[in-house]
C-alpha cells in the first residue's frame, strides 16, 4: 500500500481562551500567522493528564500513618496524560482529551506492594497512563489492552491487543491469569458497558466509576436532571424524542442556541447553533436522519452560554471529594475556534480563568453537590470527575455544561473510600500538548500517512514526551497514522510560553 510521508511540522502556534461557547487567540502568547508547512498531519494543542503512583519514593515518607491522619500526596501538574483533551489530561482532555499531567506521585504506605496493573483503552489517554504507572515505585508491571503501537514499541507496557475489553469475563480471566492487582479504565464505553462492575463484583481493583454512575457521562438528560433536583448550577434546558416539539422549543427560545445528543457520541454530538435554521438541522440530523444511531433518539436543548469555558477535575472516593487541577481546552477543529467540535483538539493547565476562590466555589456549588446527589440516588461515584464548566461573562461565576467520568488514573485511596485526610501538593508550572491530527478529521481524513523524524522530535529537551493515539507499524517497521488523531507532542515548563515553545521546538 502506499504510503505517503510526513515529517513533524509545526502549524501556527496556538492557545485558545474559550470565548462565547469558543475559543479566541489569547494575548501574549499566540501568533496568527499562518505556517507555510503543510503535511497529511496538522498540529492542535491538546492537553494530557496523567496520575503516576510513586509510593514510598522519599524516605521522609516512609513510615506507615495512622488511619486518621492526614496523608501527604505530592502532585504534579497536568503534563504527564494525554488527556487528549480533555487531557484527560486529558486527559481526556478526553479520547478526547488527553493531554499530560506531570507525574502524580500518591504516598500512602499502607499500599506498599507491587502490583500488576491493566489499563483498558489504546488510545494516547493510554499511552499517558502506561507511561505514568511504568514509572511509579509500586508498579511491577504494566498490561494496556488494546494498546496501540506507539504504546508498545516505547516499551511502557505489555500491549493485548487480542483481549476482548467489552467482554467481562475475558478481562476478569486475564486479570486472575496474570495477578493484576488494579485495572484502570480510560474509554467511556466499557465503563457504560458495565466493565467496571463486573470486576468490581469479582473481586478486583478497579479505579473507575460503575455503569450507573458513568451515566453523569452517559446521558446528558441524566446529568440534567441531577442538576435540577439538587440545585447544582448549569444551562436552562429541555430534552425531547419529537424534531417538532424541538423545533418549537427552539423558535421559542431563539438563537444562538445547543442542540445535544443524549448520549455518547465520541464528542461530537453537541452542536452550537447560531442561527435558527442550524438549529433546526441540527435536530432533524439526530432525531430523523439518525447520525449519531441511538445515542441522538434523544435531544437536550439549552441555552447558550456566554463566557470562557474550562475544565476541572476532582478526586472522588464516593462520600468526599479532593480538587485536582484545572486546563483548558480547545474542541473546535479549526485555527480560531472555526469547523465542526471534535472530542478535543488541545488543551493547557492550569487554567488562569479558574482562580483559588472560583475552584472553591466550584467544589462548593457543583461538584460536592454532585457527590451527594449520586451517593443518595443509590449509585456512588468512585474515580475522578472532570467537570466542563462555563465561567459566565455576565455574573462572573460556574455553571456546569456536562460531565466526563474519566480520564484513567492510578492505584490511590479514592479506590477505598479514604480520601478523609487526604492533601495534595501541586508542583508549579504548565503543560501543554500539540496533537498531530489527520488531515480531513473529524471528518473523512488521510489514513496510512508514515511519520517520520520521532526520536529526533524526542530528543529536543527532557520535558518533552510525544504519546501515541492512532499510530500503527507498517511491514517496514515504520510508524504510520491509521486514526483521526495521531500524536501528543506533550511539554512542560514554567509557564504556558514555555510549556509551548518547548512543545514546538519539538515539532521544528
Amino acid at each position: 500500500m502506499a504510503c505517503s510521508s510526513f515529517t513533524l511540522s509545526p502549524s501556527p502556534k496556538l492557545l485558545h481562551n474559550n470565548k462565547s461557547f469558543h475559543f479566541q487567540n489569547l494575548s501574549p502568547f499566540v501568533s496568527s500567522n499562518s505556517s507555510k508547512h503543510s503535511f497529511s498531519l496538522k498540529p492542535h494543542l491538546s492537553l494530557l493528564i496523567v496520575l503516576s503512583l510513586n509510593h514510598g519514593r522519599s524516605s521522609a515518607h516512609s513510615r506507615v500513618l495512622p488511619r486518621n491522619q492526614s496523608r501527604p500526596l505530592l502532585l504534579m501538574h497536568p503534563a504527564n496524560m494525554f488527556l487528549f483533551c480533555k487531557v484527560y489530561i486529558f486527559l481526556a482532555m478526553g479520547n478526547a482529551t488527553l493531554s499530560y499531567i506531570n507525574p502524580v506521585r500518591l504516598l500512602d504506605k499502607r499500599l506498599e506492594e507491587r502490583v500488576v496493573v491493566l489499563v483498558i483503552g489504546g488510545g494516547g489517554r493510554e499511552h499517558a497512563l502506561c507511561s505514568g504507572m511504568k514509572r511509579s515505585s509500586s508498579c511491577d508491571s504494566v498490561f494496556c489492552a488494546p494498546g496501540n503501537a506507539g504504546i508498545s514499541s516505547s516499551g511502557d507496557a505489555t500491549c493485548i491487543p487480542d483481549l476482548d475489553v467489552f467482554d467481562s469475563e475475558v478481562v476478569v480471566s486475564f486479570c486472575r491469569k496474570w495477578g493484576v492487582g488494579l485495572v484502570v479504565v480510560g474509554p467511556e464505553a466499557p465503563l457504560v458497558a458495565g466493565l467496571s462492575n463486573d470486576l468490581v463484583k469479582a473481586g478486583i481493583p478497579t479505579f473507575s466509576p460503575s455503569s450507573e454512575a458513568a451515566a453523569l457521562e452517559g446521558s446528558k438528560n441524566f446529568m440534567k436532571n441531577l442538576c435540577d433536583k439538587y440545585r447544582i448550577p448549569t444551562a436552562k434546558y429541555k430534552t425531547f424524542t419529537e424534531p417538532s416539539a424541538a423545533k418549537k422549543y427552539v423558535q421559542e427560545q431563539g438563537a444562538p442556541i445547543v442542540v445535544k445528543a443524549d448520549r455518547l457520541a465520541a464528542g461530537k454530538g453537541v452542536i452550537v447553533a447560531m442561527t435558527l435554521e442550524e438549529a433546526y438541522k441540527a435536530v432533524d440530523s439526530m432525531l430523523i436522519e439518525n447520525v449519531f444511531g441511538s445515542a441522538g433518539c434523544r435531544v437536550v436543548i439549552e441555552e447558550f452560554l456566554e463566557g470562557e469555558e474550562a475544565s476541572f477535575f476532582a478526586l472522588v472516593d464516593g462520600e468526599n471529594a479532593i480538587p485536582l487541577e484545572s486546563a483548558q481546552d480547545h474542541k473546535r477543529v479549526g485555527d480560531g475556534d472555526t469547523e465542526p467540535n471534535t472530542g478535543g483538539m488541545g488543551a493547557y493547565s492550569p487554567a488562569p480563568i479558574l482562580t483559588k476562590e472560583l475552584q472553591s466555589v466550584v467544589m462548593e456549588s457543583i461538584i460536592l453537590p454532585t457527590v451527594k446527589g449520586m451517593s443518595v440516588e443509590g449509585c456512588k461515584f468512585v474515580s475522578v470527575l472532570y467537570a466542563g464548566l462555563m465561567i459566565e461573562k455576565k455574573s462572573g461565576l460556574p455553571k456546569l455544561i456536562e460531565y466526563n467520568v474519566r480520564f484513567g488514573g492510578s492505584r490511590v485511596s479514592a479506590c477505598r473510600g479514604e480520601l478523609t485526610g487526604v492533601t495534595l501538593n501541586w508542583s508549579p508550572g504548565s503543560a501543554m500538548v500539540v496533537v498531530m491530527a489527520s488531515k480531513g478529521y473529524p471528518g473523512s481524513y488521510e489514513k496510512v500517512t508514515m511519520i517520520g523524524n520521532l526520536e529526533e522530535a524526542k530528543q529536543v529537551t527532557p520535558s518533552v514526551k510525544i504519546f501515541h493515539a492512532g499510530t500503527a507499524l507498517d511491514s517496514g517497521g515504520n510508524f504510520i497514522a491509521t486514526g483521526g488523531r495521531v500524536l501528543g507532542v506533550t511539554a512542560k515548563g514554567k509557564d504556558l510560553e514555555e510549556a509551548r515553545d518547548r512543545a514546538y521546538q519539538a515539532l521544528e
